[in-house]
């Protein structure tokens, strides 16, 4: 390698190192600028005027009771509320819950508003680092997510109400289901003409209903919305829309691999699911119907579902303004969906909605493609058909022993490279047959040393491999043939959620990086923390490409020595890259590697080179046929050679 090629690559390696510097300056910047502004928004936010609707309260018979229910009913105090000028009515002062508790979460509705406002999973934990008390998992707390239905109203101060606004009442402040299903109605009453500040006036044949329906082992539940003798009190439409909006919060130990992972999918009514851009502020208008819509993180999900046919027609927006690895939040969601609902005496609308694990054999139950939120390469369907039909299975299957999940893994990694073993040894022997034929391949180079005879001297080694019965491609293609399996496992692991938190050896939690050292600073395009399983796949990396380069037949000219200090750099990348990957990931190739060098050594003991040597001999003295790919690859390099001599 001459000396211009060598201050190049050391070029190169500069701007490399200073752009991740000025990067990662700057990512600090905006990070500090974006908390300045966020908290400044905060604050106005806080300083606004709500209105809200006065809606009285009133103690409403639930019409069914189901016998595996037990409900306890908090005494509602029929005390005076504050009044209000508006000709609409009052609104009663209860801020605390309405509560269903089933064996998967504890649900809790918005008293002001009826809709799903907090969830919590006893039996799911968030991440806490080590030595800390663990923390049941919750989503949307603290009046992260909303979702309301706006109202068409006969009011002479406004066109429309937002449900969000809206005082609900029911018979049940909690609700206990122990076994099959049981249900929370939220009654929102309407005021009939009169004195507004008597709780009196209430129409009490008049209602909009928010029934909920929970089984006590499904994070799935059913969601009606009815309308009751209300052609009086709303305009005459049909179409209403549903807002649902969303500050999605993390979870995990990695943030920044969590907001890559967080987007909004939806599937159309042809069952296509897509989804908004990743990662970056991102809208869309439908104008064709959709049938589900979703808020999804990295391992949990929140899907509405249409029950009807579709909803109508959606505007999607996700803001993914860079927030800084310091502020919690991931995304904001919005979601605008169009339903109808034909008659406001006597209509409904049924959806369903799901909250809980987004886990690939969990959603594939319910058999409405909502196991396509997990990424497992759906835009390659070679790497889906892998992981759908061979690694998951699998994974399920060894799962069911009991078994530690890195030992899963280790058993995995071993029935991978068993399967692929055929292509494997076809590589190696093609690379122990170009490396017996090492000498004659010098005897060449000697033959042509000059520039100009290179035509002349890969004819003669193209004829030399045929004599041989060697393909050049054969060392290549099996390689190339293994490489799906190694991205499919790339998609897999990182979204696998019965990893998360799983212990083993020395990582807490496997999916997520696994640090043996926290640093008190940043090093570009590496990280805070050294990962232990990235450093032994880096180090293993390293030595299988030093056994390899020793194995092969590779010449000694300039670009072969470029090439070499290629392989050995692409290591040290991958040590970056994979630093705050899933520790489930870097161990699996870490495996990988490890199995390689068993699989290489028992080829090396297997295959006698110096019967391969007298074998090849004995077919170079066999007269080839040339086959008419040969013939026509023979003409051509005449006629360059043809085309060379002109020139000069």
């Amino acid at each position: 390698m001459d000396k211009n090629t060598i201050i190049g690559l050391l070029l190169i390696f500069g701007l490399f190192l200073g752009y991740s510097f000025y990067t990662s300056n700057q990512s600090k910047k905006n990070r500090e600028e974006q908390m300045k502004a966020a908290e400044a928004t905060a604050k106005a936010k806080a300083a606004q005027d709500s209105t809200t609707i006065k809606i009285t309260e009133d103690t409403i018979a639930q019409s069914t009771s189901d016998t595996s229910v037990v409900a306890t009913s908090d005494t509602i105090q029929e005390t005076a509320a504050p009044v209000s000028n508006s000709v609409l009515g009052y609104t009663g002062d209860r801020q605390n819950d309405f509560v269903v508790k089933t064996k998967k979460a504890e649900y809790h509705f918005a008293r002001t508003g009826g809709y799903l406002k907090k969830v919590v999973f006893p039996d799911i934990y968030k991440y806490t680092p080590k030595n800390e008390p663990k923390q049941p998992l919750v989503l949307f707390d603290d009046g992260s997510n909303q979702l309301s239905l706006s109202l068409p109203v006969m009011d002479n101060d406004r066109s429309t109400v937002s449900t969000s606004d809206c005082y609900f009442t029911a018979e049940q402040d909690t609700v206990n289901i122990t076994s099959g299903k049981g249900h929370l109605k939220l009654y929102l009453h309407p005021l009939m003409a009169g004195d507004s500040t008597a709780s009196n006036t209430i129409d009490k044949n008049a209602y909009i209903l928010f029934d909920y329906t929970f089984t006590a082992d499904d994070y799935m539940f059913d969601y009606s919305v009815s309308f009751v003798n209300m052609s009086p009190y709303m305009q005459k439409k049909k179409n209403f829309t549903i807002l649902w909006n969303a500050d999605l919060y993390t979870a995990e130990k990695n943030i920044r691999n969590e907001r890559d992972l967080t987007h909004l999918c939806y599937m159309d009514n042809c069952d296509k699911v897509g989804n908004l851009a990743e990662r970056s502020t991102d809208e869309q208008e439908f104008t064709t119907p959709l049938k589900w819509v979703s808020f999804k993180q990295q391992f949990f999900t929140s899907v509405l579902i249409s029950k009807e046919k579709f909803f109508d027609n959606a505007e999607l927006k996700v803001n993914a303004d860079e927030q800084g690895e310091t502020n919690p939040l991931l995304k904001k969601m919005h979601a605008g969906l169009n339903i109808t609902v034909d008659n406001l005496d006597n209509g409904q609308y049924h959806m369903s909605m799901y909250v809980g694990p987004n886990q690939y054999k969990l959603l594939k139950t319910y058999q409405m493609n909502l196991e396509k939120q997990v990424p497992l390469g759906w835009g390659f369907f070679l790497l889906h058909w892998i992981n759908r039909f061979v690694v998951i299975p699998i994974f399920n299957w060894l799962e069911a022993y009991g078994l530690s999940y890195g030992i899963i893994i280790l058993i995995l990694s071993i029935f991978i490279k068993i399967v692929i073993m055929p292509l494997a040894y076809k590589t190696y022997m093609s690379s122990a047959k170009m490396r017996v034929l090492k000498p004659e391949i010098e005897e060449l180079s000697a033959k042509y040393p000059k520039p100009e005879d290179a035509m002349k001297k890969q004819q003669a080694q193209m004829m030399l491999y045929k004599k041989a019965g060697i393909s050049p491609a054969a060392g290549c293609l099996p390689m190339l043939l293994q490489m799906p399996i190694l991205i499919a496992m790339y998609r897999f692991f990182p979204a696998a959620y019965e990893l998360r938190q799983q212990p083993f050896l020395w990582a807490e939690d496997l999916s997520a990086y696994d640090s043996i050292l926290d640093l008190n600073f940043s090093i570009p395009f590496y990280g805070d923390h050294v990962s232990l399983f990235t450093l032994l796949m880096t180090a293993a990396t390293i030595v299988y490409t030093w056994l390899n380069n020793k194995l092969m037949s590779a010449g000694n000219n300039d670009q072969m020595k470029v090439m070499k200090i290629m392989m050995y750099l692409m290591p040290i990348l991958f040590l970056g890259m994979f630093n705050s990957f899933s520790s489930a990931l870097t161990y699996y190739y870490l495996l990988i590697n490890l199995i390689t060098f068993l699989q290489m050594w028992i080829f090396r003991i297997s295959i006698n080179e110096e019967k391969l040597r007298k074998r090849m001999s004995e077919n170079m003295v066999k007269p080839v046929k040339k086959t008419k790919w040969q013939m026509r690859m023979e003409e051509l390099m005449k006629q360059q050679q043809q085309l060379q001599k002109n020139k000069k």
